[in-house]
Formats: C-alpha cells, structure tokens, sequence
C-alpha cells in the first residue's frame, strides 16, 4: 500500500519576551498543517472517508494567533503532545499493514483520539463576534 509520508517532527519555533515572532506563528501553522496530513493518513487506514476540514479547521493558526497568550501556549503544547501521540501511532499501523494484518481497528482508535485532541483545541479559539477574529494594532 502507498502510504504518505510519516515525517510530523516539528521545531518548537522562536518566542520573545509578551509577543510571538513570525517564526513562532509559522511554525505553530507547519505543525497543524502537518497534523491535519497524519490525521487524513490514520483516517485511510482506518478505512473512513477523506475528511472536508471546516473553516475553522483550516485556519486554526490564523484564528489562534490573534487569541490571548495562555491560548496560543495551550494551542502550541496540545499541537506538540498530539504529534507526540501520531508519530509513535503512525508507525505502529504502518508496520501492522506492513506484515499484513489489519490494522483499522487501531487505526480507528488513534483516529478518535486525533478528532477529540483536535476539538479540544479548536475549543481553545476565541468566540468570534459577527465582524471576525479580534485584531490588535
């Protein structure tokens, strides 16, 4: 089976002081990114359709980065505690499918933990008003 490729290793990005530099915010965006990609290749082994991800799904670093410090810290470690979690997991069914066996139950497992992590913060965003995410000069 063709499989895409399993390298999700992220750098941690850089920070200063209060506020976030460009580095930071674009890592925390190639790490969802890359999030979203395991997610749809646990999603094919365990045999479920290809995901159409929301609005909110597909701009979570957009919307996070205008959010409060303590979400966009909240944001960065539950980005790093699931990449902790896929990459071990990824590997696990790959070699399960490799030898042959079938790996869709586990792979539906990880799947469901991979869904509830991502609501989880994606519930970190703040509420957005009728006129959009909050902007900061």
């Amino acid at each position: 089976m063709n499989a895409p490729s399993t390298n999700f290793r992220f750098s941690p990005g850089f920070k200063t002081g209060t506020g976030r530099t460009t580095a930071s915010a674009s890592s925390t965006s190639m790490r969802w990114a890359a999030l979203g990609e395991a997610g749809q290749v646990v999603a094919m082994l365990a045999g479920l359709e290809a995901e159409h991800p929301t609005r909110e799904i597909r701009n979570f670093p957009a919307l996070i980065r205008d959010a409060e410090k303590w979400r966009r810290d909240l944001a960065d470690q539950g980005c790093a505690d699931l990449a902790a979690v896929m990459e071990p997991g990824i590997a696990a069914l790959l070699a399960v499918n490799a030898r042959g066996a079938d790996c869709k139950p586990a792979a539906l497992a990880l799947w469901r933990e991979f869904a509830a992590a991502r609501a989880a913060m994606l519930a970190l965003l703040p509420p957005a008003s009728k006129l959009g995410p909050r902007r900061s000069a």
